[in-house]
């Protein structure tokens, strides 16, 4: 029997950023990961990290504060959260300052500002610059043993997220190729790389140094629990063989989402679907565990959603998320052949994902109808779109791609009648496309707003619900610790990021509101450990 202070089930930001906490105070850790690869999610993303009131902007003059990032997320997030969630904000932007400006001293990580705006920079509170930050690159050589364990991405993180940005690499690869090529050699030849590889490495490179043990390939398959129903531990899956892990301060469940686990999955997201963006493993061993000891779930219906282009990850079928809704010469519609969002909007999944009373899809299934012109905008969305050879329809008419798509003719023709009246006019006065900060950032400038779709061939194509990871698990008090369906704590249990009823759900409230809050929540959480689990 394996003695620790903490088990930490899980290898992504959340679980990383409890582990280095608590080793830094002195505990002994320990971190389980059931796949052969550390990193999670996380290694995968993109790496933007949404911290309001950080010490890098301060350090550049930006202006910001904790209240005015809990005004934004009050007036922003859907209605009636405040309910459960005023509490879970109130702690994070209270956190969030504390927690990137600790990884920035105890890890090789060097975070720095990313030119974009909040989502609703507009909102009371909102800003258009200041609360995203991402890594530099690094190394995985930094990992020793550990550097070829780290998860691979989809995504080309031999760019940083910043110059991913800044030479709008989807439309421009090449260019951005010769640009920096130096770099991008260099970054080769020392197995560097940005984003979420530069993430985790620092992160996991933190808790190396601190004394943090990783152990890959072994799965927690039962919670320990005393007489008094204290979690103790966790039995442990590893080799064929199972051992009990005790944990004496506490358990952090940090696993990620279910959005592997079919059932589930369909059970809390019915209707159309296309594409998952994160590793396979993700299949809701959290939310499981939790749920065998009492812990109430919430949220269950919750995720980051967002468009998925078809690739291949480890020899098999994946989405890789990426902007290719917003394309000149093309608009999304639902299955009504109406449009219904802004095709800029950053939280168009939130619009895809849309439910009736009855918790059903309203938009489901959903289309991006285009002309020729939409496919000559990237080369990327040709190459990507050649792993599923019959996803993109065409047809010499506007009808003729209804029908092959399934859409009532007449109702689309009208709606791209409307769209090409719009454009001759210059303004989208249904969705207001390109009008806010955000999107006004993300068309790459005016003449990429409104174009008018009327030259045959059209083109078309599904772009249902694709998910990057689930939101929903276990429900948490502001300290992080799980609670029961009455409301009381199930002592020396934890709960952090994805496997946690996330506090930010579907509805993101800027481009890093998945990691920025993943990893203060498994800071905070380790916090409680030090702070009232002695």
């Amino acid at each position: 029997m394996d003695k620790f202070d903490v088990l930490v089930i899980g290898s992504g930001s959340a679980a990383c950023s409890a582990a280095l906490r608590a080793a830094k105070g002195d505990l002994k850790v320990l971190v389980i990961e059931k796949t052969e690869w550390l990193g999670g999610t996380s290694a995968m993303s993109g790496a933007g990290v949404w911290v309001p009131a950080n010490h890098v902007a301060a350090a550049a003059g930006v202006a910001d504060s904790q209240e005015d990032a809990l005004t934004y997320l009050r007036h922003v997030s859907p209605e009636g959260w405040a309910d459960k969630e005023d509490a879970l904000w109130s702690a994070f932007v209270r956190a969030a300052p504390d927690m990137l400006r600790f990884l920035s001293g105890n890890t090789p990580l060097d975070f720095r500002l990313i030119n974009e705006p909040d989502p609703f920079a507009e909102a009371p509170g909102g800003k258009l610059y200041g609360r995203m930050v991402s890594p530099g690159p690094l190394s995985r050589r930094i990992l020793g043993r550990f550097a070829a364990r780290l998860r691979r991405s989809t995504l080309p993180h031999s760019f940083t997220y910043q110059e991913v940005v800044d030479l709008d690499l989807y439309h421009h690869p090449i260019r951005a190729g010769l640009k920096l090529w130096p770099k991008l050699l260099w970054r080769w030849l020392t197995n560097s790389g940005g984003q979420g590889t530069a993430l985790m490495s620092g992160l996991i490179k933190g808790c190396l140094d601190a004394g943090v043990t990783f152990q890959v390939e072994a799965r927690a398959v039962t919670l320990l629990q005393d007489p008094d129903s204290r979690i103790t531990g966790a039995e442990v899956e590893s080799d064929g063989q199972r051992t009990k892990i005790l944990a004496r301060r506490g358990v952090v469940i940090a696993t990620g989402g279910f959005e592997w686990d079919a059932e589930m999955r369909m059970r809390h997201f019915p209707g159309a679907f296309d594409r998952i963006g994160s590793p396979r493993s993700n299949e809701g061993d959290g939310q499981k565990l939790a749920a065998s000891v009492g812990a109430q779930l919430d949220r269950m219906d919750q995720a980051n959603i967002y468009p998925c282009l078809p690739t291949r990850y480890q020899g098999q079928k994946h989405g890789l998320p990426m902007t290719f809704q917003a394309e000149p010469h093309s608009i999304v519609v639902n299955r009504g052949g109406k449009r219904f969002v802004s095709e800029n909007d950053f939280n168009i999944g939130e619009a895809i994902d849309a439910r009736g009373t009855d918790g059903s899809p309203v938009n489901l299934p959903c289309y991006l109808i285009g002309d020729h012109r939409f496919l000559k905008t990237s080369l990327p969305f040709r190459w990507y779109a050649s792993y599923e050879r019959d996803w993109v329809k065409k047809a010499d008419t506007i009808g003729g791609l209804a029908a092959k798509l399934g859409l009532p003719a007449v109702a689309l023709e009208e709606t791209i009648a409307r769209w090409n009246d719009l454009c001759a006019k210059g303004r989208d006065t249904d969705f207001r496309r390109g009008e806010n900060g955000w999107e006004d950032y993300k068309a790459h400038g005016p003449e990429n707003r409104l174009k008018p779709i009327d030259k045959p061939p059209y083109v078309g194509m599904t772009i249902n619900r694709s998910i990057l990871g689930t939101k929903g698990g276990a429900r948490t008090n502001e300290r992080a610790q799980v609670l029961r369906t009455d409301g009381s704590i199930i002592p020396g249990l934890y709960a952090a990021g994805l496997a946690m009823a996330n506090p930010v759900g579907t509805r993101a409230v800027g481009a890093g509101t998945t990691l920025g809050p993943n990893l203060t929540w498994g800071f905070i959480a380790a916090e409680t450990i030090l702070q009232q689990n002695r």
